[in-house]
């Protein structure tokens, strides 16, 4: 099976589509399908439809509406992260809250469309995601811009971030989340010791002294601690 962004633009790119408009799905699908090498191979009216046809059919897209009966987008998501399903991700939304981006770009979402003008940028959002590239609507784009400037301003806070291993940024954003070390040491499979001397080692590195001050840390900076 073959990861996001790894297709050829000769390769057609399968779709899968979610909303609980009808009528919506309909002019989405018709739009869609007026693009080359693009192929829409089932629809879904709920979040817990989408999942299950994501895992059956793996398409190479999967393009969800934020806001569907059963499970949303977003938790459909972050399914799809949690059980690494090879699926390029698609929001649609009529949100533009900047909180709501974070969220979905924390769940590697590649493509962020609003709704009121997916008719017209769908089709060059498939094509950015199937090739491994991301696709923010150009309305939301300066999201994106502010995001990266803000995680720089961070590591320039904090450089030690960077001397962080891969295991103590697992254990910084499950901090972030709200886990306890008990939590954590469940989810990671080790001891609930390894998981404090985790934190104790991330708290030496970034000058952080005392757990309240590693929490309030994890989770002021829960948006920029990127997966």
């Amino acid at each position: 099976m073959e990861e996001p962004g790894t297709r050829s633009p000769a390769d057609r790119t399968t779709v899968l589509m979610a909303d609980d408009h009808p009528l919506f799905r309909r002019g989405l699908r018709q739009a869609i399908e007026e693009g080359d090498a693009l192929t829409v191979v089932a629809e879904a009216g709920d979040g817990a439809a989408a999942l299950r046809q994501i895992r059956e059919l793996k398409p190479d897209v999967a393009v969800l509406d934020i806001d569907m009966p059963g499970m949303t987008g977003l938790q459909v998501a972050r399914a799809v992260r949690e059980e690494n399903l090879y699926v390029a991700v698609v929001i649609l939304t009529v949100y533009r809250e900047e909180d709501m981006f974070n969220e979905a770009m924390d769940l590697g979402v590649r493509g962020y469309v609003l709704k009121e003008t997916a008719g017209v940028e769908i089709i060059e959002a498939l094509k950015a995601v199937s090739m491994g590239k991301y696709y923010i609507s150009p309305t939301i784009s300066g999201h994106l811009a502010g995001r990266t400037e803000r995680a720089r301003q961070l590591l320039r806070e904090k450089p030690s971030l960077s001397n962080l291993t891969a295991t103590e940024l697992k254990v910084l954003r499950m901090i972030a989340q709200g886990k306890t070390s008990k939590e954590i040491a469940e989810e990671t499979h080790v001891s609930f010791r390894t998981v404090e001397t985790h934190r104790y080692n991330i708290s030496t590195k970034l000058n952080l002294h005392g757990s309240h001050s590693l929490v309030k840390f994890a989770i002021d900076n829960r948006m920029l601690l990127k997966a």
